[in-house]
Order: C-alpha cells, then structure tokens, then sequence
C-alpha cells in the first residue's frame, strides 16, 4: 500500500498467522475451491411463464402495440438483463411447448404431442435434476400436464386450463392425486403471485436456494381481466396489423378454409363472435370491433400479468434476494393477434412462433443486451441446470436422460458456439382440431422459412369430430423473412428463390433425420411428401 508517498508491503497472512493455522487455512481454501457450489453462492431461480404471451405484447419488442406501454415491469427486467429476439418454440401449442421445456426434448420425443399429453414424474426432468443440483423446487400456477408434478418439493396448480377468477388449484394432501384441492378468491393472476409469494416467505429449505416455476394462466382465452383494468385502454384505438384486412398473397391458394377469424371469414368460429358482435354488420364494421374488443381484453390480462411480475422481483427486493436470484420471463408460445385475419396459435408463422424470453442476472449477464442467435424452447432445461450447476454438472446429470437441446449461456454472455445451430424445426400434429389449422413442419432460418403442411389426421386418440379432421391438400409454403417479415408473400412457386427453397428443403429433411422426426410410423405423411 502507498504511505505519505512511500510504496509499503502488506504484511502477508503467513506473516502474521503461526504456520499451524496457515497450513489449516489455505487447506478450507483448497477444499472450497474443489467442492460443489456451496447453496449461499448458487442463485435462486425464478421461471416466470405466461400463457400465450406473444411478444407482440411485450413492449420491448417494439411491436405496434408497444406505444401502449403494455408490460413496464417486463420491459424494465430486460433493460436489466438480455433479451432474446429470435427464440422459439417447437410446437405451438399450451402442452406440448411445457412437456418441451421440461424434458428439453421435442414432442415427439418425449411424447407429448397434443393437448392430450402427460408427462409423468419420471421424465418431469428439470424439476428433478434441479433437486439433485441442491435446489428446493416449487412449481405454482398453470401446469397443463396431466399427471401430478410430484417431481417438486411443493406445488399449488390449475386444473387443466383453471379458471380465471375464483380458481381452485390441485395441491399435495393425504388423498390421491388430484382429489387434494383448494380455492383461492382472487384473479387468477393475482392468486397464482399471491401463492407464490406466501412459498418463498415460509420455505421448509431455506438454507438452499430455491427453482420457482411461476406460471399464469393469462393471458390464455376467453380473456377474463381483474375487475380493475375493465375500462383499460377504452379510449384508445388500437393499432391493427396491415395483414389483418390486407392478406396479400399469404398461406395456399384456398387460404380462406384454414384458420379461426377475426373476421366473418371463418363461419363456424370468430372472434366477434366471442366478443359478442352483431353479424347483421357489414364485414368492415364487424371486424373493426371484433379487433378492438379482441386485442383490448388480451392486453387487460397481459396487465394484470405485469403488474404481478412487479410484485414478485418487489418481494426479492424486500428481502434481499433480487441480486442473488436469476429472473427469467416467457410464455409457452405466441399467439396470432389478428395478424392474416388469425386468431390463437399453433401455427408456424411469426407471432405464433416466436417467444417472448428475458432473463436478468446482472452478476452474469450484461444489462440491456440483445441476443440473436436461434433458440428453442427445447435448449430451456439445459440452460437453466447449467445455471444452477455449471457445465461439468449438468453433463454428469443429463446425459442418460437425452436432452435433444444445448445450453445457451455463453450465447446470453455474448459468446455464441462457432457450431451453434443456425435452424430451427417446428411441428404441429392437431390436424384441423379447434381452430382449423392443418397439420405440419417446417424450417426456419433467420432469413426464410420453409413449411409443409401434409394436411393429415396421425393421432387416433385425439378428441375431435373425426368429421371435421379429413385430410386436407398438403401444400409447401416459403417465406423470404429479410424482404418479407411479414409474411405476405407465399414464394413457393417463384422461380427467382428456387435454389433457396431447394437447400431449404434437403436442410429440413436432415433436421428432421438428426432430432428424430421421420415419420416412418406415418407413411401417409411420407407419401404426401412426394407428392
């Protein structure tokens, strides 16, 4: 140290410790540098997931919404952390995308394909790799997977999709699963926090750190708000998507047969429809309304959403955790907001596709950055053990159980693989269910994407009007994503992009040969392939 200008030495601890007491403490340094994370230097975990949550919604995203100021406290967590702009899931459907981020295994893999899907405790893998990492594991809120999430040290969850005010949930208890129940007078939102909340204040294990799984049932369908955002944005015309009345050359040829509506298009489902608008309207009248009411109540839940997200990181404030605790924010998909005149998900066009996830950590991870790279909700469960555990913990811990994803945390760093994927590969198998969308798989790269739609019925146990699941024409999609991000143009047929779509199509089939999708129990998807 520097003394009136004098360069003078520290007395170093073997100078002024008895060689004995040296010799004692530089062995605890050793054996703490070799042992596992201590549960002190391990972050806390909080997985915030909504439902349905495009990033249309999220505000910084920069959507045509986003002059509405939709989701502050979400915006400030990645104004404090990453935000990732091209990440997807691989199915785009509630059950499915949780089996996936469970299991860091695509559908079918893990063999939650449809809504029909269970995923029992042994493959509920990250809640159970957690637990070895020396976590205490809590899963509340919406879990849409059937079996009971025994796999946690604590759950409090929906019943299949719950209710929105008043919700009952499905709790541990003497009786079998699921006849444990309790009710909770509250919105649902609201409720879920308020659980969530009431855990991390009483935790049985306090000395580890804690994996909470903080799931809403918002903003999911038929939009049902907390009584205090019922006049949100009422004076306010909501900014619609050109797409909406304006379709361009989107999707096949006979484009107006597949999809639920915003409009009048789709006779048997509408929106308006579920917003209660007169069809004795003309068609531009009665979709003006049917958008605004639409898009009004998704944003009021998408509030109450926020607003809760604002409770919880105030709770890790309060007592001390938020520095210690990484905090990240998704949904389960996207969803369509009226953009091509479509409602609800499932397709493998942009908002349904793409995922809203944020994640802050500040002793990790640089504040307000922004990652490009393509990420699947298949690379979640990776990431998120290697963050509890480290690179050496998670391969010990993993490898057996197969995950078909890779951590991103060097890519959340700014260090991306040199072999990172450059691809990804969607699936969806509810042929014609719900909302008359077809069957199919596809490509995306960050510059075009590549869609087969084999238009086919491949799962017998599927509860649907086996009328209404005929076969459809299987037909190929290809979007230009630079010059088209909107998807306007279907350029299947254009001669000018055939080199494209040709590299597109061999890149699809080997994907699917390398994450197993072949379908050769389903050769009538084979044989439309050829067609």
């Amino acid at each position: 140290m520097r003394k009136n200008g004098t360069l003078t030495r520290q007395p170093t601890l073997k100078a002024i410790m008895n060689p004995q007491t040296f010799i004692a403490l530089a062995f605890a340094i050793t054996a703490l540098a070799t042992a596992p994370l201590a549960a002190q230097e391990q972050p806390n975990i909080l997985f915030i997931m909504s439902d349905d949550h495009t990033s249309t919604g999220v505000g910084c995203y920069g959507s045509r919404l986003a002059e509405l100021d939709p989701t502050p406290n979400i915006d400030a967590l990645a104004a404090d952390g990453v935000r990732l702009t091209n990440c997807f899931c691989t199915n785009s459907i509630c059950t499915p995308s949780r089996a996936t981020i469970m299991t860091g295994q695509y559908s079918h893999k893990n063999g939650v394909v449809t809504l029909k899907g269970e995923l029992p405790e042994q493959k509920q893998t990250l809640s159970r790799l957690m637990k070895k990492a020396g976590y205490e594991t809590a899963m509340i809120g919406k879990w849409h997977l059937r079996a009971e999430p025994a796999s946690f040290d604590f759950y409090t969850v929906l019943p299949g999709q719950g209710w929105y005010h008043n919700p009952e949930f499905r709790v541990r208890g003497p009786k079998p699963w699921p006849e444990n129940t309790k009710r909770v007078k509250n919105h649902s939102s609201d409720a879920i926090t308020d659980l969530s909340i009431k855990w991390l204040k009483n935790r049985k294990q306090k000395d580890k750190p804690f994996f909470l799984m903080h799931h809403f049932k918002a903003p999911h369908d038929n939009f049902e708000n907390a009584e205090r955002y019922d006049f949100l944005y009422s004076d306010v015309d909501i900014p619609e998507p050109r797409s909406l009345r304006e379709r361009g050359k989107h999707g096949p040829t006979d484009r107006d047969a597949y999809g639920t509506s915003v409009s009048k298009r789709n006779e048997r489902r509408s929106m308006g429809d579920h917003m209660f608008v007169d069809r004795e309207l003309d068609d531009e009248k009665y979709t003006t309304i049917a958008y605004q009411r639409y898009v009004k109540k998704f944003l009021r839940c998408v509030k109450g959403v926020d607003d809760n997200v604002g409770r919880l990181v105030e709770h890790l404030k309060k007592t001390g955790q938020l520095e210690n605790t990484i905090i990240v924010y998704t949904a389960d998909q996207g969803f369509m907001l009226g953009e091509h005149d479509y409602i609800d998900k499932r397709w493998m066009y942009e908002e349904s596709l793409r995922m809203p996830f944020v994640i802050r950590y500040p002793k990790k991870f640089p504040r307000g950055a922004i990652v490009d790279d393509m990420i699947n909700n298949v690379d979640f469960a990776p990431t998120l053990l290697q963050l509890a555990g480290g690179e050496s913990e998670i391969a010990s811990l993993a490898e057996p159980l197969k995950f078909q994803g890779r951590s991103f945390v060097a890519n959340l760093q700014g260090q991306t693989p040199p072999d990172w994927p450059e691809a990804s590969y969607y699936r969806y198998w509810m042929h014609m269910a719900h909302h008359d969308n077809p069957a199919h798989f596809g490509i995306r790269t960050k510059t075009h994407k590549l869609i087969f739609f084999y238009g086919h019925r491949l799962n017998d146990e599927w509860f649907w009007n086996p009328q209404r699941c005929e076969p459809t024409d299987p037909h190929w999609e290809f979007y230009d994503l630079e010059n088209d991000p909107q998807e306007m143009d279907n350029l299947i047929n254009s001669a000018d992009h055939a080199e494209t779509i040709s590299s597109l199509k061999e890149k699809l089939f080997k994907l699917r040969e390398t994450v197993g999708d072949t379908d050769k129990s389903y050769p009538e998807v084979l044989r439309r392939l050829e067609r």
